[in-house]
């Protein structure tokens, strides 16, 4: 289903980025990259820019200084038409789902086909039936998001990063609001979905079985910077002492 890019080298690439708000910096000097077809999550304290990087990443955000390329292109350096084509190759996963409460599940996941497109009726039908069935809730089309659970919410908002098709996918915090058990079986979809799909993603996430079971590396942001970026059996066996801390590991 996913058309990959043509173009080569990371899909994500931010070299010495920094970004400040007021007084306070949050990224300071950050580099870090996503490889094609890969699944990086960024895992670090609360309040250390996981978020800010996901906005940087989709334009929502410009570096002060440094350089974030997405698809191989300078995000600060893209007009507005070109910033809203690059972003029709991505999809987001919101923490919260950010579904639309008067439109049923199926209307929210057509809605970047109607805005977007100019496919008919059955066409988007098809499409939004089809992602529907990828993210395991087939017969979901008719429910309000006020019949659904939480667990469904994700699966719906999942379902509507997918429509496009698109390239990259940023889930921002997918276990956020989720019980240990329904927060395994997103885990286990992203991954499926990644797999099967072949699409890029990159993951803020700080639960340890999230990042263990989604991620081909895992980058650990603090200070401003990428301390750490690591396969996961490598990332979660470091001995760097940041980590160590973070993790509760230091010896007594």
């Amino acid at each position: 289903m996913t058309t990959q890019a043509t173009e080569t080298g990371p899909v994500i690439r931010f070299t010495d980025v920094c970004k400040r708000f007021g007084e306070k910096v949050v990224l300071d000097g950050f580099s870090m990259e996503l490889s094609r077809g890969k699944t990086l999550s960024i895992m670090g304290p609360s309040g250390v820019g996981k978020s800010v990087t996901l906005k940087h990443a989709i334009g929502l955000l410009t570096a002060d200084s440094g350089s974030v390329e997405v698809f191989g292109r300078d995000i600060s350096e893209a007009t507005s038409a070109e910033l809203a084509e690059m972003r029709k190759r991505m999809g987001y996963v919101f923490q919260e789902g950010a579904l639309i409460n008067w439109l049923s599940v199926g209307e929210n996941v057509a809605l970047p086909l109607r805005e977007n497109t100019d496919l008919g009726e059955d066409e988007i039908r098809t499409l939004v039936e089809e992602r529907l069935r990828l993210v395991h809730i087939p017969d979901a089309w008719d429910l309000m998001p006020s019949e659904i659970s939480g667990g469904m919410k994700k699966r719906v908002g999942i379902a509507r990063a997918l429509i496009t098709d698109p390239e990259l996918i940023l889930y921002d915090e997918p276990n956020a609001g989720l019980d240990p058990e329904i927060a395994r079986s997103i885990n286990a979809l992203i991954r499926e979905l990644q797999e099967g799909l072949g699409v890029s993603s990159l993951v803020v996430e700080h639960r340890i079985d999230c990042i263990k079971t989604v991620s081909d590396e895992v980058l650990f942001l603090d200070g401003g910077k990428a301390l750490v970026q690591a396969d996961p059996e490598e990332f979660f066996h470091s001995n760097h002492p940041r980590l160590a801390r973070f993790f509760g590991k230091e010896s007594a």
